[in-house]
């Protein structure tokens, strides 16, 4: 009973900004666990708190080596968080700069139309396709790797560039500021053992790129015809043109595009 009155009076001499101050770190904590969930971050915070554990136990049994060479270790473990979880750190960076009430313009609307068009059409006819969306962590390096384009997205130009006679359907396609940037893009191919061993190229490719920045990257699979999209080192099927859109137009807000020439929209073909 006495053990319940001690909460109730440490409750009781709470101000509010230290119930403000719990919710603000429980909310960065929920964060940080979703935004490494499912990745190899986890794994390594994983590793990090067995390290740590290993030194509690080893100070608690006077293990001295060991307690001698935890310590070196963790007297550097800032450094360590940074070098291990810097893309995440990044990618987290990232979403809290970007604006909440920004808008998807109408010119990336039809941007996005041709691009859900293009994909499934390549996917009812078993063509492979790799579309990268830049957001807010630039893709100049793998723009400037590839053959520069700068043309108006259309579905025609999408199939005609992943048309599997053509020089440049292997690479990639990057997508900047509403425009097609470049063609033949080869992108970082992530060969951890997290990725299904299922999975092509195309899709490491994809996962490879979405886990070093933030871009959005849609995959349709020659050998199974389907669409999938990419986002933060997760590949997820997508079922139909309308909720490829959707999904785009969520993660494309922005206000910062330059004028694009208007294109005819899906919805409209």
């Amino acid at each position: 009973m006495s053990e319940i009155l001690s909460v109730f009076e440490f409750i009781h001499g709470m101000r509010w900004q230290d119930f403000v101050d719990i919710l603000l770190m429980a909310f960065l904590i929920y964060q940080a666990i979703r935004l490494i969930r499912g990745t190899r971050s986890m794994q390594m915070l994983v590793g990090l708190a067995i390290v740590l554990t290993a030194y509690l136990f080893s100070q608690k049994f006077e293990l001295l080596t060991l307690n001698w060479v935890l310590s070196n270790f963790l007297s550097y473990i800032i450094l360590i968080l940074v070098i291990l979880f810097q893309a995440d750190i990044r990618r987290a960076l990232t979403q809290v700069a970007r604006n909440p009430f920004a808008r998807t313009s109408p010119e990336l609307m039809s941007v996005i139309g041709e691009v859900a068009r293009a994909a499934f059409n390549m996917a009812e006819k078993r063509v492979g396709a790799l579309i990268a969306f830049e957001r807010e962590i630039g893709l100049k390096n793998y723009i400037e790797a590839g053959k520069p384009i700068d043309a108006k997205v259309s579905t025609e130009l999408l199939l005609s560039i992943f048309n599997t006679d053509g020089p440049l359907h292997d690479g990639a396609v990057i997508i900047q500021s509403g425009r097609l940037a470049a063609a033949g893009c080869f992108l970082p191919l992530q060969a951890d053992e997290q990725v299904k061993r299922s999975y092509g190229t195309r899709h490491r490719a994809a996962i490879g790129l979405t886990r070093e920045t933030d871009a959005a990257v849609v995959v349709v699979s020659e050998e199974r015809g389907i669409v999938s999209l990419a986002l933060e080192g997760r590949i997820n099927r997508i079922p139909d043109q309308n909720e490829l859109r959707d999904q785009l137009a969520q993660l494309l807000k922005t206000g910062d595009l330059r004028p694009a020439e208007e294109i005819e929209s899906a919805s409209a073909a």
